[in-house]
């Protein structure tokens, strides 16, 4: 018994240099030592915050004119999605003649790294660039988000209004391929759908183009003009295309197949879009002199 005694003694002696490194648990430091103070909850909402850049916001502190309507938006982005992008909604965007904004929303089917591209072209010349990408899987929010907001360089705002004319925007909402012996039901599994918005005073129109190459090309012109615009201001962006903005294959594949005398047919269940996409006039809002 003694000697059972002895040996459990000098176990204990032989671990207690182990436990003795453990060091205890440092306690949290006082209110008064913390390096900033803590946020007042009486100024809190009341404080003056730092006003966001321009090219967060381009037409920021707009309000409709007497005789102008928002435009309406059916390109399956709820506004509540365009928040989650930390994006302002393009549903309260107020656009004046000679302006227009060009979104463009990519989701690749197999994968949940979706990206969000909107060039907003003002009447003053200036253009904006703003690009997401992300995560839109698996979490209530955004997960990962990165994004950057940026202003073109002058002179960049004559080749977006050039796409305005783009008879992209006169095409079915959705297309299938026809290669002159008839379209069938294309099933995208391994690809990339590209939604595109044009927005020009009181009037949008949106159209998906999705998976084939052929379909791809069709907007080729659109899809380089955005991509070269976004490509450039955030590596976390960039590596997401390591090829750039090289449509040339897609644009190829789209000429080929005009030139064997096939065509793009609207897909069966296609919405239809408004039968015509001609520019409005809007008439500028009432000024209303100072005093």
């Amino acid at each position: 018994m003694v000697r059972l005694a002895a040996t459990i003694l000098s176990l204990l002696c032989l671990a207690a240099p182990a436990l003795a490194q453990t060091p205890p648990p440092v306690p949290a430091p006082a209110a008064d030592e913390w390096p900033w103070p803590p946020p007042d909850p009486k100024t809190w909402w009341d404080d003056q915050w730092p006003r966001p850049p321009e090219s967060a916001d381009p037409l920021a502190g707009r309000r409709l004119g007497r005789n102008e309507r928002p435009a309406a938006i059916d390109n399956g982005y709820d506004p509540l999605l365009y928040r989650l992008w930390a994006l302002p909604p393009l549903q309260s965007q107020i656009l004046r003649n000679g302006e227009m904004i060009l979104e463009v929303a990519v989701r690749p089917s197999s994968s949940a790294r979706q990206t969000l591209i909107r060039v907003i072209v003002r009447r003053d010349g200036k253009a904006f660039v703003q690009g997401r990408a992300g995560l839109g899987c698996c979490e209530p929010g955004i997960a990962r988000r990165v994004g950057f907001d940026a202003e073109l360089p002058a002179g960049s705002a004559a080749q977006f209004l050039a796409l305005r004319e783009s008879p992209l925007w006169d095409a079915p909402r959705e297309v299938r391929v026809d290669d002159g012996s008839g379209a069938a039901d294309a099933l995208c599994v391994n690809g990339t759908s590209y939604d595109l918005t044009l927005m020009v005073p009181g009037r949008s129109r949106s159209v998906r183009r999705a998976c084939d190459s052929a379909e791809i090309g069709q907007a080729a012109d659109v899809l380089q003009a955005a991509f070269s615009a976004a490509l450039g201001h955030e590596p976390r962006f960039d590596v997401i295309y390591p090829t750039g903005a090289d449509f040339s294959s897609a644009r190829g594949a789209y000429e080929a197949l005009i030139a064997e005398g096939g065509r793009l047919k609207p897909a069966p269940n296609s919405r239809p879009q408004p039968p015509t996409f001609t520019l409005p006039t809007v008439e500028e809002p009432e000024v209303v002199p100072t005093p």
